[in-house]
């Protein structure tokens, strides 16, 4: 089977959605850790990472986006990285079967280095616990992802591309400014993190999250402005949240979110998926937009 990157040159892959979000919908309650129910409610895990197969995801992520040692240690599972990201892959990877493919999920540590709260070191020593059990547990890929950080974002691309086999993604968060133009909350643009990312080893870059698919169509078109060939991934929020009747929620209806596929496809991206607030539904729109679109063999 072709990598990922390869096959998604020249082509528009469809991705999965929200993990977290869904977790809370099956009873998760605040306070507990995502990652402890890859070995407590390996059944909800599964029916998750299934239920986006089902919608007609390519590919698929493993509930362990906070699998590091230092998100885990607030839990008390700090000696547990290894078996926890081990079962978050094998769950996806059950579900995935042999017709999709699996990205282990990596997140952002919580530990800033220009404070001092850690050090180079210890971050890839971090990272690469977390990337090799992943492998170890089936996943075909690494998505670091939400990352602010470039200089955390290149330590983590470069611990999973030096200590495993598996091709390497890599997606920022940025906000809109009130002037104009993305930047992460350590003011770094889409197309600054463009040059760094490749050269720590990542083969697909993007963005997700902080964003809904509209406003992730400027985000690709920067990134396309200084490389035309690298494989730009995308993981929309369904719109910008809003707080009603006491609860977060994101607006972005399945049809709008399908509504801006061409728009994102004509920006340059090649996989498209959901963050923060989407369903099965929004995965499954997309899906049939992409089809629509493109003939699956060339969509540029």
């Amino acid at each position: 089977m072709n990598k990922i990157s390869e096959e998604a040159f020249g082509k528009v892959l469809v991705s999965d959605g929200a993990w977290g979000t869904f977790l809370q919908q099956k009873g998760m309650k605040p306070g507990e850790c995502p990652e402890a129910w890859n070995i407590t409610h390996a059944d909800d895990v599964l029916d998750i990472a299934r239920s986006y197969v089902e919608a007609g995801a390519d590919m698929i992520e493993t509930n362990s986006f906070g699998g590091s040692r230092f998100k885990l240690e607030k839990y008390g599972l700090g000696d547990r990285v290894d078996e926890v990201n081990r079962a978050a892959a094998a769950l996806s990877r059950q579900a995935a079967g042999t017709g999709r493919r699996v990205l282990g999920s990596m997140g952002p540590t919580g530990k800033i280095l220009m404070m001092g709260d850690v050090t180079e070191a210890e971050l890839y020593d971090a990272f690469r616990e977390q990337a090799v059990a992943l492998e170890a547990g089936g996943a075909d890929a690494i998505v670091v992802e939400t990352m602010t950080d470039l200089e955390e974002a290149c330590i983590a691309v470069r611990a999973a591309h030096e200590n495993t086999r598996l091709e390497v993604f890599c997606t920022m968060t940025f906000d809109k400014l009130l002037t104009g133009g993305y930047r992460t909350m350590m003011g770094i643009a889409p197309a600054e993190m463009v040059e760094p990312l490749l050269a720590a080893g990542a083969s697909v870059i993007g963005a997700n999250c902080g964003n809904g698919m509209a406003g992730m169509v400027e985000i690709v078109r920067e990134i396309r402005s200084v490389n035309s060939r690298v494989p730009v991934l995308v993981h929309a929020n369904a719109g910008m949240p809003e707080y009603r009747d006491g609860q977060t929620v994101f607006p972005e209806t399945p049809g709008e979110m399908a509504a801006n596929v061409q728009a994102l496809i004509a920006a340059g991206a090649n996989i498209i998926g959901g963050c923060c607030g989407t369903t099965p539904l929004h995965i499954r729109l997309v899906k049939q937009e992409v089809d629509r679109l493109c003939d699956r063999s060339n969509c540029f």
